[in-house]
C-alpha cells in the first residue's frame, strides 16, 4: 500500500488522526520537501510521530520514485506531504504511476493554503483560478501567469499566488557536468512578488484594470502562531515585509462584499 498523507500548514500537531496511525503502522515513511515545507523541521517531526522519516527530494520524487511505488506493493509505505497530497501535480502523477504498477493507494487530505488562504477574509467561493509567481532571472521574466490575473480581476474574482520556491535546485552553471551542484534554498517573499507584478504593470501599461494602486493581501506562514496577514497597494507591497516564509499573495477583484471589506479592514 502507498499511502499519500497531508501534513496540514503548522507544524507536527497539524497531522490528522488517520494520518498520524498510518505513519506509525507503515515500514517506511517518507517526507517530500521539495513543493513546500513546514514551519518546524525534519527532527521535531521525527520526535512527534516516533519513527525516522526519509527525506524525498525532488530527484527521489520525479525520477527515482518507481523504486518506491514497487516497494510498496509488498511493503507499506508512506510520502508525507505539507499542506494537501493533491496540491501539486508531482503527487498526482505518482497515484497514476501506482495504478500501473498494480499498487493500492490511499490518499489522507488535510488544510492547504487553497482553502486556508480564507483566514484574511476574502470568501472563497469569489476567488477565481490561481496562478504561481516564478523567481525571475536576468534572461528570463515570463508574465503570462498575469492574463489570468487580469482575467480573474475582471471577472470580480480574487487571485491566489503561489510563490516561487527553490530547494535542491541545480545552478546553470552544474548542469552541463557529472556532478551537480545547488543553489541555496530561497523562498519568494510577497515583495519580491509585489515587485514582479509591478515591473509587469509598468511595462505593459494596462491602465483602468490593474493597476500598482490596486489593492493586494500579503500573508505569511498561514497555520503558524505567527501568521501574519497585510492589506496595502500592490505598490507598497513591494517593501512589505512579512518575515520568514511561506508567503502568499493575493490580489482582490475591484467589488468586495461588505463582509469582506469590514474583515479586511483590520490587517490595513
Amino acid at each position: 500500500m502507498f499511502y499519500l498523507i497531508g501534513l496540514g500548514l503548522g507544524d507536527a500537531e497539524d497531522i490528522t488522526v488517520k494520518g498520524l496511525e498510518v505513519v506509525r503502522k507503515c515500514d517506511k515513511v517518507l517526507l517530500e520537501g521539495y513543493t513546500s515545507i513546514l514551519t518546524v523541521g525534519k527532527e521535531i517531526l521525527e520526535e512527534y510521530y516516533g519513527r525516522p522519516l526519509v527525506l524525498a527530494d525532488r530527484d527521489l520524487c520525479e525520477s527515482a520514485i518507481d523504486e518506491v511505488l514497487i516497494e510498496a506493493k509488498d511493503k507499506e509505505i508512506a510520502l508525507l506531504v505539507v499542506g494537501d497530497p493533491l496540491g501539486a501535480t508531482t503527487h498526482t502523477d505518482m497515484l497514476l504511476r501506482a495504478k500501473q504498477f498494480g499498487v493500492q493507494t490511499q490518499i489522507i487530505h488535510n488544510a492547504s493554503i487553497m482553502n486556508a488562504v480564507s483566514c484574511c477574509g476574502l470568501q472563497l467561493y469569489n476567488f477565481g483560478e490561481t496562478v504561481s509567481i516564478p523567481y525571475w532571472t536576468n534572461t528570463w521574466k515570463p508574465d503570462s501567469f498575469f492574463e489570468k490575473i487580469v482575467a480573474n480581476f475582471s471577472r470580480n474574482l480574487h487571485t491566489l499566488c503561489l510563490l516561487d520556491i527553490k530547494v535542491k535546485e541545480p545552478t546553470e552553471e552544474s548542469l552541463t557536468k557529472k556532478v551537480r551542484q545547488y543553489m541555496d534554498p530561497k523562498f519568494m517573499s510577497v515583495k519580491e512578488a509585489a515587485y514582479q507584478l509591478v515591473q509587469i504593470i509598468e511595462k505593459r501599461n494596462d491602465a483602468g484594470i490593474i493597476s500598482k494602486n490596486s489593492k493586494a493581501v500579503g500573508l505569511s506562514r498561514v497555520g503558524a502562531t505567527d501568521q501574519r496577514i497585510a492589506v496595502m497597494t500592490l505598490d507598497a507591497m513591494q517593501r512589505c515585509d512579512l518575515g520568514p516564509p511561506l508567503h502568499s499573495l493575493v490580489i482582490p477583484g475591484p467589488n468586495l462584499h461588505p463582509l469582506e471589506l469590514d474583515y479586511l479592514a483590520q490587517f490595513e
